[in-house]
C-alpha cells in the first residue's frame, strides 16, 4: 500500500481510553510505514516521574514535562492503575500540554506519522491529512481494558462494574479540562468499535483513506 499526493502525511486517530485507537495507530502505521507516536504515553512518562518524586499529579506536573527525556518513555511501568489515574490528573495542567506540544508536533512534521492522543486532531495537528476518532461504549472498554491488565474477561458484574466507573471517571476528567478537552474534531471521521474487531476498523480506515485519495492499494 502506498501514498498518494503528500510526502509527509500526518494521521491523527482520537478517541477515549480503551477505544481500540492505540491498536488502530500502530496498525496503520506499519501499512503506510510512517512513524507512530502514542502521546497518552507522553502523559504517563510525566505522571510515572511525578509519582517517583512523590509529588502530586494535579500540581507537579509542569517540571517534570520539560525535564522527560526518551528513556522515560521506555519504562515497562506506565500501564499500572496509578498511572492512568495520574496521567489523567497530570494531562488537566495547561503547562504540561504546552511543554508535551512542540515535541508532538515536531516528531510529526519531521516523516509524517500516525499519531493517537485524545486532542491530535484538535489541538496538535489541527490541519491533520486525515482524522479519525475512534469510540466505543463503556462498558465494552471496560471489558477490553480488563483484559489488557489481567489477560482474561471480567469473572463478576462487580469487576466490570468497577471498570465502567473508572472508564467513566476517566472520560468525564478528559472531557471536562478547560485545556484540550477530548472531543472529535469537525472534520473528523468517527468509527464505532463495539462490533468491529481490531482488523475491521483497519480495513475501514484503509479504505476511507483511498477513498479521500490519501493512499492507493
Amino acid at each position: 500500500m502506498s501514498r498518494r499526493g503528500m510526502k509527509y502525511p500526518v494521521i491523527a486517530i482520537d478517541g477515549p481510553a480503551a477505544a481500540g485507537k492505540g491498536t488502530l495507530a500502530r496498525q496503520l502505521a506499519d501499512t503506510l510505514e510512517l512513524p507512530y507516536l502514542d502521546t497518552g504515553l507522553l502523559y504517563r512518562a510525566v505522571a510515572r516521574r511525578v509519582l517517583d518524586q512523590g509529588g502530586d499529579p494535579a500540581h507537579d506536573g509542569p517540571e517534570q514535562a520539560r525535564q522527560l527525556v526518551p528513556e522515560d518513555m521506555r519504562r515497562t511501568d506506565l500501564r499500572e492503575p496509578e498511572v492512568d489515574r495520574a496521567a489523567s490528573a497530570v494531562a488537566r495542567h495547561p503547562e504540561v500540554r504546552e511543554a508535551l506540544l512542540e515535541r508532538q508536533r515536531h516528531f510529526g512534521r519531521a516523516r509524517g506519522a500516525v499519531v493517537d492522543g485524545r486532542d491530535i486532531g484538535t489541538v496538535v495537528f489541527p490541519d491533520a491529512t486525515a482524522k479519525f476518532f475512534i469510540t466505543a461504549s463503556a462498558e465494552v472498554r471496560a471489558q477490553r481494558r480488563y483484559v489488557q491488565r489481567h489477560g482474561q474477561p471480567c469473572m463478576s458484574p462487580a469487576q466490570l462494574a468497577e471498570e465502567v466507573a473508572a472508564i467513566n471517571a476517566r472520560d468525564q476528567q478528559d472531557a471536562s479540562r478547560e485545556t484540550a478537552p477530548l472531543r472529535p474534531a469537525e472534520d473528523a471521521v468517527q468509527i464505532v468499535t463495539d462490533d468491529l474487531d481490531a482488523a475491521d476498523v483497519l480495513d475501514r480506515v484503509c479504505q476511507i483513506l483511498q477513498e479521500k485519495g490519501i493512499i492507493r492499494r
